[in-house]
């Protein structure tokens, strides 16, 4: 669906050049909701400006539905952004306009009749949750409303792609829960191709089923949501897995568990998907002579599945602890013994 290849933008300022996006390579599959995470700075914001045109990229191609936008001329960029909607952090509506007369804009631009038009209205008001509102003004609504109007907006000249640029990062906890589940529903009713970027992982957890990190205008990790979640391989990785897992202080957690609990062995388990509903621990107590304690654990929700972390302290004759780590491992769960930050 989107393939690109060698993408790269470099910034001209008065000193010097600025590399925002290095040579990135990645290929989105049709209907996939595509994560890129990074934090300020890393390039995302400008990688997503890239596909459809918002800015020209300096080297590489964006080749989407086999067409490159990279090298389009402006009428034909024009015909083929109808093809990609955007939704932004801070909505973009025109504040003189209805609710009705938001989302009609782009088909007034498409040259699409009124009575036509209308109807596409109508249908997007319902799909967006928003029936009743159409002859409301931006001012009178909520700020999870407001987005409701920018996706709808977005989706009216039926886009194959919906870019969301921080699309919730303005809004408040509850109302960003409500709008990853539009953007869900929206995704499964139309088999939209959803890429989102953002500096939460949790918006990635919740609905993403790809996710990249970038870092200084480059990709350093991709794959499967819950792949990254179990296997995080670089720093910045770990540092937004640990969002979701709540624990921001790694390192000083682990040394703390470690220097409490120093002569005793710590176990690190990862429970994926039905694993997570094992009664692993209590089977561990009835068949083996040691003491378990509980330290700290987590469970959360990917679209792949759960995935959850569980820190235990085991007491006992070292030989019975490593029949206790060779029992684990003969099970689905992993293992880490003693973990490191």
């Amino acid at each position: 669906m989107i393939s690109i290849k060698g993408l790269s933008k470099v910034f001209q300022t008065k000193d010097q050049e600025v590399t925002a996006v290095d040579n990135l390579d990645l290929t989105i599959e049709k209907g996939e909701i595509f994560g890129v995470i990074g934090y300020s700075g890393a390039g995302k914001s400008t990688f997503i400006r890239l596909l459809n045109r918002l800015e020209d990229p300096s080297a590489g191609s964006v080749v989407i539905d086999d067409r490159d936008v990279a090298s389009l001329k402006k009428k034909e960029l024009r015909l083929a952004r109808q093809d990609i909607g955007m939704i932004f952090q801070h909505f973009n509506l025109l504040w003189s306009r209805t609710v009705h007369d938001n989302i009609a804009f782009p088909l007034e631009v498409a040259g699409v009749a009124k009575k036509e038009r209308d109807q596409r209205v109508e249908e997007l008001i319902e799909l967006v949750g928003l029936a009743g509102r159409g002859q409301s003004y931006p001012s009178q609504l909520s700020g999870g409303q407001k987005q409701r109007v920018g996706i709808a907006r977005a989706l009216a000249n039926k886009p194959k792609v919906l870019l969301c640029d921080e699309a919730t990062s303005a809004l408040d906890p509850e109302t960003t829960d409500s709008i990853l589940d539009l953007l869900v529903d929206i995704n499964q009713k139309l088999n939209l191709t959803i890429v989102l970027i953002t500096h939460e992982m949790h918006v990635i957890r919740k609905i993403c089923h790809q996710v990249a990190v970038m870092e200084g205008g480059k990709i350093v990790e991709q794959g499967d949501v819950l792949d990254v979640f179990l296997h995080p391989q670089k720093k910045v990785t770990k540092r937004f897995v640990d969002q979701v897992m709540g624990d921001p202080e790694k390192e000083n957690s682990l040394n703390l568990i470690h220097d409490t609990y120093k002569s005793d062995s710590i176990l690190k388990l990862h429970f994926v998907g039905e694993n997570t509903n094992q009664a692993l621990i209590s089977d561990i107590s009835r068949r083996f002579n040691i003491d378990v304690n509980i330290l700290h654990g987590k469970i959360t929700q990917t679209q792949k599945g759960a995935y959850g972390t569980l820190f235990v302290q085991f007491s006992g004759e070292q030989s019975e602890i490593e029949n206790v780590v060779g029992y684990i491992q003969s099970t689905t769960v992993e293992v880490e013994v003693n973990p490191s930050a």
